[in-house]
């Protein structure tokens, strides 16, 4: 960039900084990237959709969703009616059509490392300054380490035309799958990092409507901006962990963990939320972004943040062994030719998302074990078969029941609370219930006749029936630490 070009970065001007509406991209169509050009559109700009996928690209120009998110299809459908939005392979174009440039691409964990890959963020950013011809504004709204917008703004220097101003700042997302719409339509913050005078101004505007509602702005130094998104997960991802690690001294103590959180959540310091033990967190976002952070934070020489959440991150995995270890046990010390049943796949209800999924990670890790795997979700059945195309899924809880020698809730989708008991146990061949989400009736199942465990509730330990019914944990104490 010249330094005529240069000097005007600092007082942008053109449309997206003056008085029209200014016209929308959106860089990566994901969970991110579509959900907020959906919501750009309905809140009343002219928004374009960009994707390397075709075939992506196509599905949501027809109004489809290649992922489950419960409205997102109804808003898509209804703004490529009206003409606010539309989606195209077409980047050069799409960058020459718009005012402000929103980053949505991924930042998936490095393959064998914890660092986030930067490349399609970087690859991105250095396209859009590659093709403006006009001034514009690139908004960051991907999860990032630090220290990343500053790397970013040098790509940019270096591939922008020299005949155009234009500025990064960052707005990181805070969206939550199965809730992404609304959280995107009502957010309950903005954050707008690096941010000059008149870009503030312009992402004021595009935010008008939820800042009207009264949504609180904050505004920040880059830096600042880019540690919200990943410290707020590493703080979520440190609650569940460390209910987790409370609910093992509840299992050895006697005390019921849910009864617990309810106490400990009555304190407006602590708060209910995310106090949930069981099986912990997955996804695409928790684990990758902790990892990443605990990378950056050792490369910054920042020890203790480091520290802390490896231990968040070893105490979430070892629950996933915890489960398996209660559904060898509930077998009699192997499930090698047991029939499993597993209700959920995906790592939290309202979503078909399988990344890094705590149930399917257990019921693969049953079936290397020998068991005979039956995999029942409402949503995530294509997404698994595509990850685990070895178990065996099946269309309904029932299906999953059916001869059964364990059943396991992996996730703690409605359809699964609602479960009857009674006409369920009709159907298993033993009747072992693994609530691996602490989200279903202890006592109303074990009225029912179940054998009943959960993580970190009283009396949780499940014991193991042997096909005649006989409690085998009595008989042959030493079967249920095997494994």
């Amino acid at each position: 960039m010249n330094s005529t070009a240069a000097s005007a970065a600092g007082q942008i001007i053109g449309q997206w900084g003056g008085a029209e509406r200014p016209r929308l991209s959106v860089v990566g169509t994901g969970y991110l990237g579509a959900t907020h050009a959906a919501a750009m559109a309905e809140m009343g700009f002219d928004v374009i959709g960009v994707d390397t996928d075709p075939a992506k690209v196509k599905q949501l120009s027809e109004g489809k969703v290649p992922f489950f998110e419960p409205g997102l299809p109804e808003l898509i459908r209804t703004h490529v009616a009206s003409g606010r939005l539309r989606f195209t392979t077409d980047l050069a174009e799409a960058t020459a059509n718009s005012d402000i440039h929103f980053i949505c691409v991924g930042t998936p964990q490095q393959r064998g490392s914890n660092a986030a890959n930067l490349d399609y963020v970087e690859e991105a950013t250095r396209q859009v300054a590659r093709y403006l011809t006009h001034d514009g504004l690139i908004v960051g709204k991907s999860t990032v380490p630090v220290g990343t917008g500053a790397r970013l703004r040098s790509i940019i220097a270096d591939a922008a035309p020299l005949d155009v101003a234009v500025e990064l700042v960052w707005n990181p997302e805070f969206l939550r799958e199965g809730k992404a719409v609304e959280d995107t339509l009502r957010p309950d913050r903005i954050v707008l990092g690096g941010v000059s005078p008149r870009s503030e101004a312009a992402l004021r505007q595009v935010y008008a409507i939820p800042i009207e509602s009264g949504t609180p702005v904050i505004v920040c130094d880059l830096p600042t901006a880019e540690l919200v998104k990943v410290s707020a997960n590493a703080f979520l991802a440190t609650k569940i962990s460390f209910i987790n690690a409370i609910a093992e001294v509840c299992d050895s103590a006697g005390a019921d963990v849910a009864v617990l959180a309810d106490a400990l959540g009555h304190d407006v310091r602590i708060g209910r939320q995310f106090l949930n033990a069981g099986l912990g967190f997955g996804g695409g976002c928790l684990p990758k972004d902790i990892r990443a952070l605990i990378h950056r934070s050792s490369e910054l020489g920042a020890t203790k943040a480091a520290a802390l959440l490896q231990q968040v991150d070893e105490i979430n995995m070892s629950q996933r062994l915890q489960v398996i270890g209660l559904a060898i046990d509930a077998c009699g010390g192997s499930v090698l030719n047991r029939r499993i049943g597993i209700l959920g796949a995906a790592f939290k209800p309202l979503t078909d998302d399988v990344r890094d999924s705590p149930a399917l990670n257990v019921a693969a890790a049953l079936h290397l074990r020998g068991a005979q795997v039956v995999v029942y979700d409402p949503e995530a059945t294509e997404t698994a078969q595509r990850m685990f195309p070895t178990l065996t899924y099946v269309d309904s809880v029932d299906e999953a029941a059916t001869g059964s020698d364990a059943l396991l809730v992996l996730t703690e989708w409605d359809e699964f609370t609602a479960s009857d008991p009674v006409a369920l146990g009709a159907l298993v061949g033993r009747r072992v219930m693994i609530d691996a989400r602490n989200c279903l009736p202890a006592a109303t199942w074990r009225a029912a006749g179940w054998s009943f465990s959960g993580l970190g509730a009283a009396s949780s330990k499940a014991p193991a029936i042997d096909g005649s019914g006989v409690d085998l944990t009595r008989r042959a104490p030493q079967l249920a630490t095997a494994g």
